[in-house]
């Protein structure tokens, strides 16, 4: 008798698996006769954590059905239970059998529990960060999926780092203390640490094997120095070109031969790590073929790839090229245009015939330029927001392709809706005012950018999850668009405190400041508002106090208004400062004060934004109004008695552009901005001021200077833009030029520059009020102690991302500045210019503001008569050091 594949299964399963013992009323069943049967009840047996109504659910059987004794439900219920994983041991009985009903028993044996785990064979720093990566937890159920999860954490953890050898073992020990419960113990055991020693390509490629190198990002060969093989090479090109003029041994030094053969003798990339990761290697092998379809091989291909073991520490990687032939673009044609002629399309796409045949760059062209200038922005600007456009390959000839793009332009897309959400505690009117995006309007890409990059420099949401979704309706020919906006803080506290100093004048100094930059004045009746300040309307208001003891203490508020009366982008700035100082000490008493300073000044201003020439620009007027009053006071201005007052206009136009990719991190853009100020010229119009002699030496500074009057000029510019990933470059220029309007009079002592030192110190020093910091790193401060009417600065710097969490943003930076100072306007020479570099760091937290520092190199201090300091190397000598605190100095 032949019997089938199912019933030798279900007679294994009956004999091996399922024990059925069956008491019918005489205690007695006979199996040959089988039966059909009610599930009567189901019990449970064994389970000491799990659910028992839950365990019986998962094995398929319920109370009131009916099974077939022998069949196919008992072991396919045990098979349902094994397959949870959670069991050593399963068994299915019948209690008893009564008449047609059967009374089922589950028995269950489960699975230890984890009670604790330990980790043997690596550091403590390595296991505690491996135990945040591990899914290992007290009462968890030890399975042998969980065994194979932990060995495969363990080992992808340590490749990961380079450790290709590692080698994981997971045991297990019953735990006397705990019933059921068992002891995992992991042991691992790294291996060496491997590197990759070479990355050969092989086969038919033109393009320098070191080119092919750089384009693996993440596949890099361990740093080495081989000076034999250095020396080999360079007897080598010797040889070869023992014959050759100079510029044909340049050219001998190209990467297809002499270069190649060095390069693999040095490798001095110390910045990226050398090892082996399977998936980036991948990822590494498609950018090596991408970057050779960007050169013309379109048919370019990895025929052979090996990645084998050379000893216990080091690996090589043989890559063998195709690259195939080289292709050229030959004729691109448009079809199915109608809104723009055929010549209007071919000068944005602007590939000429007979250049290298290079698909990334026709997508560029076509629409992927993140800056604009293709296809889909000429179109979408207008409109054509179901715009599309296909490249075909419509011929190939020889080395030549001809492209066909057909065009797809779609209706108009008018804006029907704008929603914005997430904004917890900005007021949707602060947002919505910035937006270009407005209903009724056509779809715009641009001002849809636009529109972001306005948000985005609100300074109030997290520029990572700003989403911008354009929810588009063919049939209607409209689009809605949603902004998704996560709040974030934005408020900044100020707090800086010291002891030093003697005297009256020395004691505890420090200075306490808040900037709240998304205030809301309206609201400060209303007590709901106050949580715990009024907020959401994108008003600032600054507060901020600095004392010294009596020696001086200064008290300052700010406050701006970005939209005067809500319909346009008028701004309205309010400002005050007070500040009040004392000299002290003569010969009898220290502490008596001999001298007062006061100052009081108020600004107030209006900022407007252009339309031409374009949006960003703005327009700026203000007042400002400056009262000094000096009563025996020294070594803050030419005349140390009496009052001076200074009133005058300001006038500034500015341009700025600049992206925020963090908080204070511009990542492109310019900023440009040229400012005049400008007091009455009293001693020409005013009788009282005209009739004075200024040539007299008998009168007096302080009469001289009681009206203040000069024009002065200032130039700012700032440009940022990326040069390589996240690395951007800025390049700034800073100048200042004060005039008068009376040579008999001559500079102003007040509106002067103090060129030179961290732009801290002496800024926190309020009595420098009537003076511009100008900071310059690698040197101390050197202007006279009057200060300086003219200066110039440039910078350079190169600036790179640690970290652009919203939460703590981190740069490093490398600066080279360039200034002087010149005291009249006749012996101005712009090329005469002090030079420094060196390095520094800077941290922005949202609720305490920036702190940096610097370190500087000044390499012209003999300029500015200053001898070099006492050291033994050239940064002791000649290096300055510079903290930042609350803002970046100029």
């Amino acid at each position: 008798m032949r019997l089938s594949l199912k019933q030798l299964f279900l007679f294994a399963a009956l004999i091996t698996v399922v024990c059925l013992s069956a008491q019918t009323e005489n205690n007695l069943f006979d199996y040959s006769k089988g039966g059909e049967y009610e599930i009567a009840a189901i019990r449970v047996e064994g389970a000491k954590y799990l659910d028992t109504k839950i365990l019986a659910t998962l094995s398929g059987l319920t109370k009131g059905e009916k099974i077939k004794i022998p069949g196919e439900d008992i072991p396919k219920a045990i098979k349902a239970l094994w397959k949870q994983r959670l069991f050593t041991n399963v068994s299915i009985e019948a209690d008893k059998i009564l008449s047609d009903k059967i009374y089922l028993v589950i028995r269950v044996e489960e699975r230890p529990r984890v009670s604790r785990y330990s980790i043997k064979g690596i550091k403590n720093s390595e296991s505690e960060e491996l135990r945040k990566k591990l899914d290992l937890r007290a009462g968890q159920i030890f399975t042998e999926n969980l065994r194979s999860i932990t060995i495969n954490t363990c080992k992808d953890y340590f490749i990961d780092k380079g450790f290709l050898s590692v080698t994981v073992d997971v045991e297990e020990q019953p735990d006397s203390l705990l019933s059921n419960s068992v002891l995992v113990k992991i042991r691992i055991d790294k291996g060496s640490h491997v590197k990759i020693n070479q990355i050969n390509f092989y086969g038919d490629h033109s393009v320098p094997e070191a080119m092919l190198k750089r384009q693996m990002k993440d596949t890099h060969e361990k740093v080495k120095f081989d000076l034999d093989g250095l020396f080999r090479f360079k007897k080598n090109f010797a040889r070869d070109s023992m014959h050759v003029k100079w510029y044909e041994a340049i050219g001998n030094l190209s990467p297809t031969r002499s270069w190649e053969y060095a390069s693999r003798h040095v490798n001095l990339n110390i910045f990226k790590a050398s090892k082996f990761k399977r998936d980036s290697y991948e990822d590494d092998k498609h950018k090596v073929i991408d970057f050779l379809n960007s050169k013309g091989y379109r048919d370019a291909q990895i025929v052979h790839d090996s990645v084998y073991m050379i000893d216990s520490k080091n690996l090589n990687i043989d890559l063998v090229i195709s690259e195939g032939k080289k292709y050229y673009f030959r004729n691109i044609y448009f079809n199915g245009n109608t809104k723009y002629a055929d010549s209007v399309l071919a000068k944005i796409v602007n590939i000429k015939r007979g250049e290298v045949y290079n698909q990334k760059l026709l997508d560029e062209r076509i629409f992927m330029n993140p800056n604009g200038g293709d296809l889909s922005s000429l179109y979408m600007d207008d409109g054509y927001l179901f715009f599309s456009v296909t490249p075909l390959e419509v011929k190939v000839e020889g080395d030549s392709i001809d492209i066909e793009l057909r065009v797809n332009e779609g209706a108009q897309a008018t804006i029907r809706e704008v929603r914005i959400v997430g904004n917890t505690k900005t007021n949707e009117k602060v947002i919505r005012r910035e937006l270009r995006t407005l209903p009724g309007n056509k779809f715009s890409r641009t001002d849809l950018i636009r529109s972001q990059r306005e948000i985005v420099n609100l300074g109030y949401f997290d520029p990572a999850q700003l989403d911008v979704v354009p929810i588009p309706n063919p049939e209607k020919g409209t689009v809605d668009i949603e902004y998704r906006v996560v709040e974030k803080p934005s408020d900044q506290f100020e707090l800086s405190a010291g002891w030093g100093g003697t005297g009256a004048s020395g004691g505890l100094f420090g200075t306490v400041g808040i900037n709240f930059t998304n205030f809301s004045l309206r609201n400060i009746i209303d007590k709901k508002a106050w949580t715990p300040l009024p907020s959401g309307d994108g008003q600032r208001l600054g507060i901020r106090m600095n004392s010294n003891g009596k020696a001086y203490q200064s008290y300052s508020v700010s406050f701006t208004e970005p939209w005067l009366g809500g319909k346009k982008p008028l701004a309205l700035d309010f400002a005050f400062n007070r500040l009040r100082a004392n000299n002290f000490g003569d010969f009898i008493d220290v502490n008596k004060i001999t001298g007062k300073y006061y100052s009081t000044s108020v600004y107030l201003g209006l900022t407007t934004r252009l339309k031409w020439p374009d949006d960003f620009f703005t327009i700026s007027t203000g007042l400002e109004f400056q009262h000094y009053i000096l009563d025996n006071y020294s070594s803050v201005f030419i005349f140390d008695k009496g009052k001076a007052t200074n009133l005058n206009l300001q006038i500034a136009l500015a341009r700025d552009s600049r992206e925020l990719q963090a908080p204070t991190y511009y990542n492109r853009g310019i900023y440009f901005s040229v400012q005049g100020k400008f007091t009455l010229p009293y001693s020409l119009m005013f009788p009282g001021r005209k009739n004075l002699d200024y040539s007299s030496p008998t009168l007096s500074d302080a009469d001289r200077y009681k009206f203040v009057e000069y024009h002065k000029w200032k130039i700012m510019f700032e440009w940022y833009t990326p040069i390589w990933k996240n690395l951007v470059l800025k390049a700034s220029a800073d100048m200042s030029f004060l005039g008068f309007y009376n040579s008999k009079i001559g500079y102003s002592p007040f509106e002067r520059v103090e060129f030179g030192g961290d732009g801290l110190t002496n800024l926190n020093n309020g009595t420098q009020l009537g003076r511009d910091i100008i900071s310059m790193r690698g040197y101390p401060v050197v202007t006279p102690a009057g200060g300086s009417p003219i200066f110039n600065k440039f910078s350079l710097e190169l600036r790179y991302p640690i970290s652009l969490n919203q939460s703590a943003t981190i740069y490093a930076l490398a600066f080279m500045d360039a200034g002087n100072y010149w005291n009249r306007i006749s012996d101005y020479k712009p090329y005469n210019l002090a030079r420094s570099a060196g390095l520094g760091v800077r941290v922005f937290l949202p609720m305490f503001g920036l702190l940096g520092f610097d370190y500087g190199l000044g390499f012209d201090r003999d300029k500015f008569g200053l001898e070099p300091k006492p050291g033994k190397n050239i940064f002791a000598k000649y290096g300055e050091f510079r903290i930042i605190l609350g803002r970046e100095p100029e």
